[in-house]
């Protein structure tokens, strides 16, 4: 009757058995298959003044994981794909249409104007 070994001696080190040392290869194979996402985030303040915020996302995937995962932005960008179309440039507008949207945006700036304007003129008088 064998009995298999309780330790592996494999290049110096002690390894359990049924535990071999994974090669880079093997390695590669399991993260572009499940995928791995690492995430930071980079502040930089001054005097307790937050000036910059870098958020920085990266997944490492195959491209099958990845559109199971539900990523395919590289299949829609021109510059990274033949298929892919430029987007559509909106053609001219109707003048009327252009003016109604812009008559509210106008009624708005000037009612804050003649707001700013009375609260100077209470300032000064």
């Amino acid at each position: 009757m064998t009995s298999t070994p309780s330790v592996v001696q494999n290049s110096g080190q002690v390894l359990p058995a049924g535990h071999e040392p994974a090669n880079l290869g093997d390695i590669l194979e399991r993260v572009l298959d499940r995928g791995i996402v690492i995430a930071g985030d980079i502040r930089v303040s001054l005097l307790d003044i937050e000036l910059l915020t870098l958020k920085l996302r990266l997944v490492i995937a195959s491209v099958d994981t990845a559109r199971q995962i539900g990523i395919d932005w590289w299949e829609h960008d021109p510059w990274l794909s033949s298929r892919a179309r430029p987007p559509v440039e909106p053609g001219p507008r109707d003048p009327e249409e252009v003016e109604a949207e812009r008559r509210p945006r106008a009624a708005a700036r000037a009612r804050r104007r003649e707001v700013r304007q009375e609260e100077w003129d209470e300032v000064d008088g």
